[in-house]
C-alpha cells in the first residue's frame, strides 16, 4: 500500500474510533502558545490550573506578563510543574515576541513558516516539538508535530526505522501528506490519545487499538 493511501486509513481509523480531538484548547494564540510551553514534561490538568491562575490574574496578554518578575510569573504557573524553569522560558519567548512582533503574534502569520520556525527554535527553552505546535495550533501553519506517541507509533508499525531524528520523522509525514492544517492538526492529536491509552510504552494494548489491524500480520 503506499504510504499516503497507509496514512490516511490510518487517520481513518483513529477519526472513527475516537472522534474529533478539538484541539489546541485556549482563547488566543497566545495563550495556546503559552500552554504548549507549560505544557513540557507534565500532564494538560496541570497546566490548565497554571492558566486558570494566569487568566484570575489578569496577565494573559504578552505584554502584560512581560512586565511581571520570573518570581511572579513562577508562582502563577507553579501547578504545572518545574515552574521556576518554566517562568524563564516564558519570558524568553515573551522577549521574541517584544522584538519580534511587538507581541501581536497575529504579524508572525505572514512570515515564511521556515524562517519563523528557525527563530522559535533559537529561543531558548522551545525545541522542535513545541516550536511545531505554536505554528501549528497558535499560528496555523502546515507544520507536522512529532512527539515520543508518534515515534513509538511509528516504529511499531514499520513505517520509519527506530533510530530517525525527530526532524526526519517530521519530514517523513509533511512529505508524505497534503500539507493541510485541520489534516495536520487532527492527525497530531489523535496520534497523542492514541499512545496515551493503547500504544504505551511497555504492555501496549494492540489487539484493542483503533491501529491494531494495521499491524503487520493482524491485517
Amino acid at each position: 500500500m503506499q504510504r499516503k493511501s497507509l496514512l490516511m486509513n490510518m487517520y481513518g481509523a483513529m477519526l472513527d474510533k475516537l472522534g474529533p480531538s478539538h484541539w489546541w484548547p485556549g482563547e488566543t494564540p497566545f495563550e495556546i502558545a503559552v500552554g504548549a510551553i507549560l505544557t513540557q514534561n507534565t500532564n494538560w490538568s496541570n497546566v490548565a490550573k497554571a492558566i486558570a491562575n494566569l487568566k484570575h490574574a489578569g496577565v494573559m496578554d504578552a505584554a502584560t506578563m512581560y512586565a511581571l518578575s520570573l518570581e511572579e510569573l513562577a508562582e502563577m504557573i507553579r501547578p504545572a510543574g518545574y515552574y521556576r524553569l518554566k517562568s524563564k522560558r516564558l519570558h524568553h519567548f515573551l522577549a521574541f515576541l517584544r522584538s519580534s512582533c511587538r507581541f501581536n503574534m497575529d504579524l508572525l502569520r505572514s512570515r515564511d513558516m521556515d524562517q519563523l520556525r528557525s527563530a522559535l527554535l533559537g529561543v531558548h527553552g522551545i525545541g522542535p516539538e513545541t516550536a511545531d505546535s505554536i505554528l501549528l495550533y497558535a499560528l496555523e501553519q502546515p507544520t507536522f508535530v512529532v512527539d515520543a506517541y508518534t515515534a513509538r507509533i511509528c516504529h511499531r508499525h514499520g513505517l520509519v526505522p527506530e533510530e530517525i531524528s525527530h526532524e526526519e520523522l517530521r519530514a517523513f509525514f509533511m512529505d508524505v501528506l497534503t500539507p493541510d492544517i485541520r489534516l495536520f492538526n487532527e492527525f497530531h492529536a489523535l496520534l497523542v490519545r492514541v499512545g496515551k491509552d493503547w500504544c504505551k510504552k511497555s504492555k501496549p494494548l494492540c489487539a484493542s487499538c483503533p491501529l491494531g489491524p494495521f499491524l503487520e500480520g493482524t491485517s
